[in-house]
């Protein structure tokens, strides 16, 4: 399923790869991460939980899910 993850947090381009890396791991599929807009999207076959677990770990939050 399509996801849209917004995340606080990431201020420079090694925080949005170490997102991009956590979500790819965690089996994301097309992750991209948007630096400015404070995003992520790609598709995943995962929870929600998991997703913010995953992202938590990294030191971010997430504050919605779409």
């Amino acid at each position: 399923m399509k996801k849209k993850i917004f995340i606080g947090g990431m201020s420079c381009e090694h925080c949005s790869a170490h997102v991009k890396e956590a979500l790819t791991d965690l089996g994301g599929k097309n992750v991209a991460v948007s630096l400015e807009g404070n995003f992520a999207e790609g598709e995943f076959d995962c929870t929600d939980e998991e997703i913010v677990k995953a992202i938590n770990e990294e030191g971010y939050e997430v504050s919605e899910i779409f």
